[in-house]
């Protein structure tokens, strides 16, 4: 369906250029190089053009998460699935950038907050997935609930800022901020807090 190929990358462009109110289906037909008859053959309509452009965004972080290579290391393995959330590349800062577009829009579209719930909750229980594995290594407290939060905002935060201020937030201090925070947790699972601290 080179139709609908072309149809992926015309909003995920408008958007990032002009922002989410201009990708109609006139002006993502205009910047694929496609008719609006060929377009609207897929789309009825802008909110069905942007549940599909959410979708692709939300189905290539999964794909991009489901690719990795098997790590062994508990401590490796959740670095590697954390730099994949976050900005740290061309591809990851456009995928952040519409993530955050989407998510604002899911505030004022009904057609969009069911993915963006999905999402939302893909990502905590990715956090859960990762904290439940380092704890079982010794590597993290062993009250997953609480650090499944911290880590979730912590991840939400950085990819605001990153967002933002690319010029200060950048892969190098991302990256840093992350594995600040997994050797954080593997200090707290080492000695952890007296009761009622």
């Amino acid at each position: 369906m080179a139709t609908n190929a072309k149809a992926e990358a015309g909003p995920d462009r408008v958007i990032r250029r002009d922002g989410l109110e201009h990708a109609s289906v006139r002006n993502v037909a205009r910047e694929a190089g496609l008719s609006m008859g060929s377009l609207r053959h897929y789309f009825a309509s802008q909110s069905e053009l942007m549940v599909f452009a959410f979708r692709t965004v939300i189905d290539r972080i999964e794909s991009r998460l489901a690719s990795l290579e098997p790590e062994p290391d508990p401590r490796r393995r959740a670095e590697r699935v954390l730099a994949e959330l976050l900005p740290l590349d061309d591809e990851r800062r456009a995928e952040n950038e519409l993530w955050l577009a989407f998510t604002s829009r899911a505030l004022v579209d009904p057609a969009l907050r069911d993915l963006r719930d999905e999402g939302y909750d893909a990502l905590r229980a990715g956090c859960q997935g990762i904290l439940t594995d380092l704890s079982a290594a010794g590597l993290a407290p062993t009250d997953i609930h609480v650090e499944t939060e911290r880590l979730h905002a912590l991840l939400d935060g950085l990819a605001v800022h990153a967002a933002i201020r690319p010029d200060i937030y950048t892969a190098q201090s991302l990256k840093a901020a992350i594995a600040r925070h997994l050797d954080a947790l593997a200090i707290e699972a080492a000695v952890p807090l007296e009761p009622g601290k």
